[in-house]
């Protein structure tokens, strides 16, 4: 996507979310269930969703976040964005976060890595993530010794958790694409945060599993042999594409790893702060219309998060 087609999208996107909510409440009966974060204490695993593909699991003894993207730089500071340290504080003593173990990033655009190395900071957390990644967490000035880049087929484990990464692909796009080569300084422009490699990150606990999609794109036969009881599936720009690629990429993620239930993520407005309720971006209806078919056609349940909710994600399968 040509700079100037994203700068006009990303108005579109900005215009869209100040309009309000519409296209949630359509969809209530399909919320995940809230749980108590005590139930991460009797041998269950909680996750909390805070927008695009941030999510924070706990199962009461270890707690670690994909991405970790809570500044939600507005459009209008596209061009010289930075974490927000204040807001990063706020957001994240709202979801009672104090210590993690990891901060596992999907790729390395701003609306995914631009606050992980801060998080690692903030949290005493390892960042892990590609060369790009790491990238980011320099130039943060965050130590050395927070960063692990990782490459396809990697699993690291923290407590109970095992995390792997495995090679996918960005929805099909020109933004972003490239590698960051050395140290980023902030602030930057925000075509600065290049993709670097994009990953499907498979989280495995005591027997559940949980595949994070970070990007409605899909690459080769990497989740061939996988399984995941759970995906969080990404659909930014999903409901823009054709129905043949719809299809392709659910068959790609969710029925390649033969999951029973999927989690639509990446669906809402991310020039907006935290401080209010998700707004859908643009195409979500289409997105939620092909998922909705899909997991009819296929038995697949379709469950949509709630914002600073505790869930359990695996309740009621079997």
């Amino acid at each position: 996507m040509k700079p100037l087609r994203y700068i006009l999208l990303g108005l579109l996107v900005f215009a869209a979310g100040s309009l309000g909510a519409a296209g949630l409440d359509d969809y209530k009966s399909l919320r995940l269930p809230e749980a108590t974060r005590a139930a991460a204490g009797t041998n269950r695993v909680t996750v909390m969703f805070l927008g695009v593909a941030t999510l924070l699991f706990d199962d009461g003894e270890t707690a670690i976040m994909i991405d970790g993207y809570l500044t939600r730089v507005p459009f209008a500071k596209f061009k010289v964005m930075a974490p927000d340290d204040a807001v990063l504080k706020k957001h994240l003593a709202r979801a009672g976060v104090g210590k993690l173990a990891a901060v596992a990033t999907v790729h390395s655009h701003f609306d995914h890595a631009l606050d992980s190395p801060r998080v690692a900071q903030f949290t005493g957390a390892m960042l892990l993530g590609s060369e790009s990644t790491a990238n980011i967490g320099r130039g943060q000035g965050l130590a050395e010794s927070q960063i692990k880049v990782v490459k396809n087929g990697d699993s690291l484990l923290y407590g109970k958790f095992k995390i792997t990464f495995l090679t996918s692909a960005h929805l099909p796009s020109k933004f972003g694409l490239g590698q960051i080569t050395e140290p980023l300084q902030f602030p930057v422009h925000g075509e600065a945060m290049k993709l670097g490699e994009a990953f499907s990150i498979l989280v495995e606990n005591e027997g559940r599993s949980y595949l994070i999609q970070g990007s409605a794109g899909f690459s080769g036969s990497e989740l061939t042999g996988r399984k995941a009881d759970v995906v969080f599936l990404g659909t930014g720009g999903l409901g823009a594409t054709a129905a043949s690629y719809q299809s392709r990429y659910w068959d790609a993620i969710v029925k390649t790893v033969s999951a029973k239930r999927v989690v639509p993520i990446h669906w809402d407005n991310f020039y907006l702060p935290l401080d209010v309720d998700l707004v859908p971006a643009p195409g979500f209806d289409k997105s939620m219309d092909a998922l909705i078919a899909f997991g009819k056609k296929d038995e697949v349940e379709i469950r949509l998060p709630v914002e600073w909710q505790w869930t359990e994600p695996t309740l009621g399968l079997k």
